[in-house]
């Protein structure tokens, strides 16, 4: 992904920075917890599309936090 497109881009909820995680190909809002999709080089910024980065992520296991 260009870093001039970065650059312009934001958050379509809050208007805030994002940062670009290349492993996982998402550009993530950290203000609002979201983790929008790369796809073939174009970020999908829409909110129905995008990842709740409080929720465990595909293919990982959820953390137990409850105590016995």
């Amino acid at each position: 992904m260009e870093s001039r497109l970065l650059e312009i881009l934001v958050c379509p909820l809050c208007k805030g920075q994002l940062h670009h995680n290349r492993e996982r190909q998402e550009l993530i809002c950290e203000a609002d917890k979201l983790a929008f999709p790369v796809r073939d080089g174009i970020p999908v910024m829409l909110e129905a599309e995008a990842r709740d980065l409080s929720q465990p992520a595909p293919g990982q296991p959820a953390s137990n936090t409850e105590t016995a």
